[in-house]
């Protein structure tokens, strides 16, 4: 716990040295728009080159937080490859561990700026964007949830104490080691147990307001949260900021000068901008949270057809089912334990299909769990119509970095799906000309045929004899 507040105390103490470091850059309009603009030029020239949608040797799932991404990790790539095909991480804040280079797959919540860290002509990048508005609140949903289940404890010393005890039988990854939420969820527990201790000295008394966002006595009001600088340091445009390679969590040297150049200069952000969506264009795949069935199926048809491809190329299509040491191999399908019985995208749908609707009703379980600590504040969709659309408007304005960029990337999304029915459409026109094709119906699959071939090659073998005899009974009448 200590050293959790100390993380906590660091990033708050580095984002106020930053701020002071770059102030006077800051103020000067001109000083800053040279740096951004200068970043901005180099990113766009660095251009990946090759054909954008064949995947190449690794594949990096950049994990933009609240997008569904874990459904993704579980249900798609770990049934796709085996853990000794993952890249090795280190867990301070989920970044690359370089100790080895010839991986398959990388997911991790770093941003784009692990594309440093590679060949770009070897590594593919995939992502989900989300509706901005709905992140937001995703993000103070999961930020409470999570905070919420250390109020077991009577006090955060108690807590400390328990951490240490958990952290030394486990080896696991939790999700205070996890980027972002190894900063806002401590933030948000400590803000919890504050607000718990103050009821007691009231005598437990709250004001009774039908919005769980704004229950002051129990949590921080959202209002509160999107206003604080963690908020701003960390949530606000983070889909641009992630895809731009900017996060506090970034490998850029100038990250922070830039980002902060940002922040006080808005009109900069332009720049960022059009960095991230010509990122978004490179990609292999870009999905939507909202659209998660038509997401899975471009998913899987683009992405898993070509992973399935690769690992049949080389030989190496059963390492998933033959990897015992893998964690996830007793998840894997029968099928997938049979060599002679490949994974399929058709299969790989059928196994996304159930293996989602088990981790939703997991998380689902766990989250009214949690929550239940906190009662009467039920954080629900349906309960975020009753925040005021005012305060809507302000979340749309301190994120409009990331509406404009999830427009953009509604649009890329259109794209993928129309380019998708195409293909399958001209594969079933191949497949439907193959089978009705002369050549199809003597090579074709049906059990008749093969008897249909010896009772040919019976007939042309009596014709020949029947040839045979009758030109030795001509010669005989010419003699």
């Amino acid at each position: 716990m200590v050293y959790i507040k100390l993380g906590i105390i660091m990033l708050l103490l580095l984002s106020v040295s930053i701020k002071e470091t770059v102030s006077a850059i800051a103020d000067n309009y001109e000083q800053c728009e040279h740096i951004v603009k200068k970043w901005a030029l180099s990113s766009l020239d660095s251009d990946v080159k090759g054909d954008k949608h064949e995947l190449r040797d690794l594949l990096f799932f950049l994990h933009i937080p609240r997008t569904g991404g874990r459904t993704y990790l579980h249900c798609f790539l770990k049934k796709l490859y085996s853990n000794s095909q993952e890249c090795p991480r280190s867990y301070d804040k989920l970044r690359f561990n370089p100790r080895k280079t010839n991986c398959g797959l990388l997911s991790t919540h770093d941003d784009y700026s692990m594309m440093s860290k590679f060949p770009k002509e070897k590594i593919s990048v995939v992502t989900i964007l989300r509706n901005p508005i709905d992140r937001i609140f995703s993000t103070y949903e999961f930020s409470v949830e999570v905070a919420a289940r250390f109020l077991i404890h009577p006090n955060l010393t108690s807590v400390a104490r328990m951490a240490k005890r958990v952290r030394g039988k486990t080896t696991g990854v939790s999700t205070l080691d996890i980027w972002p939420w190894k900063y806002l969820v401590p933030w948000m527990r400590e803000d919890l147990f504050a607000r718990r201790d103050a009821r007691k000295l009231k005598g437990d008394s709250y004001l009774a307001t039908n919005n769980p966002y704004d229950m002051e006595d129990i949590l921080m009001p959202l209002h509160e949260y999107i206003n604080n600088p963690i908020a701003q340091e960390i949530i606000h445009n983070g889909a641009t900021f992630q895809i731009a390679g900017l996060t506090n969590n970034s490998y850029f040297v100038d990250a922070h000068d830039i980002r902060h150049c940002v922040f006080k200069h808005q009109t900069l952000g332009d720049y960022v901008l059009k960095v991230a969506k010509k990122r978004l264009d490179n990609m292999l795949y870009v999905g939507l949270t909202e659209n998660h069935k038509q997401s899975a199926t471009i998913f899987a048809n683009v992405v898993g057809a070509q992973v399935i491809s690769q690992h049949l190329a080389s030989g190496s299509s059963t390492d998933v089912a033959s990897n015992e040491d893998s964690e996830q191999s007793s998840s894997l399908s029968d099928a997938q334990h049979d060599a002679n019985n490949q994974l399929t995208v058709g299969k790989l749908m059928e196994s996304y299909e159930s293996c989602i609707s088990t981790l939703r009703n997991t998380q689902a379980e766990r989250r009214v769990n949690s929550l239940k600590r906190i009662a009467p504040a039920n954080l629900t969709k349906e309960a975020r119509l009753l925040v005021p659309e005012a305060l809507i408007q302000e979340i749309t304005l301190l994120n409009s970095l990331d509406v404009e960029l999830y427009n953009y990337a509604q649009d890329i999304f259109s794209k993928q799906q129309s380019r998708m029915m195409q293909s399958m459409a001209y594969s079933e026109k191949v497949e439907s000309t193959f089978n009705s094709s002369a050549y199809a119906d003597f090579y074709g699959p049906p059990s008749w045929k093969f008897p249909s071939l010896l009772a040919l090659s019976g007939f042309l073998l009596l014709l020949l004899l029947f040839l045979f005899l009758n030109s030795r009974r001509t010669s005989k009448v010419k003699l």
